[in-house]
């Protein structure tokens, strides 16, 4: 066997490379008012490990469980590092950079959860795949979906961004908006795969999410000459980005790629934060949000047990910045790095800027500090409103041009 499951809270054993969503026990205990129980963590064997070990470059796909037969079927990265300059000055952090998820193919981290639900559903001989989104998964799994062959049912809240929503209608995904929250969506459609099959993809509750997340971790691992970063900011909803994250490191550890694993700091809106009360207090009781960071605004954190313990363990920390603060990294980051990212990618560069002092403090300003870039601004334009706008046209005429002050 390539792989078996393990359950994240009683610890469990699943001899089985089959279709598996959460531990039948510790599921039981979960109503909806606390983080849920019961989420799998995906053990690679021995033997899979070994071969990774003994390879003079790695990728994503000698940990996958599910390995791809194609992988330029439907590309899932390497996406670019990038050594922002001028931020680099600004924050006096000569060691930073950026991975630059936006540039996957849908525009968002989500292609490498999709990439390896779709490998799951075609190793299993399944064709439909359902999910509940904000926009980017479900853009991401329409997106694999329709360079796969695979047919996609999702749900997404009503009020989600509409260029989000388009692009998985543009794919030909069956999109169902929803008169409610990200939370509701997501229950309609665990429901509808009990009535109506096919792969539920939806976060953490498939195990294989977080399996293709991880891959950004093997990438960041090859990126830096086989090493690894002091500290990675990675934006923080449900949780489970952060724990893929954290999981690539841990596989690589295990293969002894690695001895050590980053310290992981999870960036949250301070009206989303769920999270982060659980890292502090040991909170994991559900919330209300309201973020305008739309990707990260989560009520009840599907993989928030998971997410909370990985940042402990590896030594790292939770930062909470303001809405206003998001949309003011947006334009930051435009204009000192040309990189254009949605409120949800800019959180973990805004909670850099807030925690540069005590970053330093920690680690030295000489560390190696990373901050995941999870999707491009062009999914949410609307962010920008009242923060840039286009100037004013002038006459057709050269003594216009006299006129300008620039």
């Amino acid at each position: 066997m390539r792989f078996r499951y393990v359950c994240s809270d009683c610890g469990r054993t699943f001899e089985t490379e089959g279709l598996m969503y959460q531990c039948p026990e510790c599921s039981k205990e979960n109503d909806g008012t606390h983080f849920p129980k019961g989420n799998l963590i995906v053990e690679l064997s021995e033997e899979t490990l070994r071969r990774a070990r003994e390879k003079e470059h790695v990728t994503p796909n000698d940990f996958y469980p599910y390995p791809s037969g194609d992988e330029s079927a439907y590309p899932v990265g390497p996406t670019p590092l990038m050594r922002p300059r001028r931020i680099q000055e600004k924050l006096d952090l000569p060691n930073l950079s950026f991975k630059l998820d936006s540039q996957l193919v849908s525009g968002s981290f989500k292609d490498r959860a999709s990439y390896e639900v779709a490998l799951q559903a075609k190793a299993l001989g399944e064709k439909r795949i359902v999910l509940a989104s904000t926009g980017n998964a479900g853009a991401a799994m329409s997106a694999v979906g329709a360079a796969l062959g695979l047919d996609i049912v999702l749900f997404v809240p009503a009020s989600a961004p509409i260029n989000k929503l388009m692009q998985s209608v543009l794919y030909g995904a069956h999109v169902v908006p929803v008169k409610g929250s990200y939370d509701d969506a997501f229950a309609l459609s665990i429901e509808y795969t009990k009535r109506h099959g096919g792969i539920n993809r939806n976060t953490a509750y498939n195990p294989m999410t977080i399996e293709g997340k991880k891959s950004v971790s093997i990438e960041i691992f090859e990126d830096l000459g086989r090493k690894i970063p002091d500290a990675v900011y990675v934006p923080v909803g449900d949780g489970c980005i952060i724990a893929g994250v954290a999981k690539g490191f841990m596989d690589l550890k295990k293969a002894g790629l690695i001895s050590t694993v980053p310290r992981l700091i999870a960036c949250q809106s301070e009206r989303s934060d769920a999270i982060t009360r659980a890292i502090n207090e040991g909170d994991t009781r559900a919330i209300s949000a309201t973020t305008r960071a739309d990707s990260i605004s989560v009520d009840l954190p599907a993989n928030g047990r998971m997410a909370a313990r990985y940042v402990k363990e590896s030594g790292g920390w939770a930062v909470t910045v303001s809405d206003e603060a998001i949309l003011d990294s947006q334009i930051t980051l435009t204009r000192l790095s040309g990189v254009l990212a949605e409120p949800a990618a800019a959180t973990a560069y805004a909670a850099l800027e807030k925690d540069r002092d005590s970053l330093v403090d920690k680690l030295g300003r000489d560390a190696e500090v990373m901050v995941l870039i999870t999707g491009t601004g062009f999914k949410d334009m609307k962010a920008f409103e009242g923060r840039a706008s286009l100037p004013p046209a002038i006459e057709n005429s050269v003594d216009e041009l006299d006129k300008l002050t620039f």
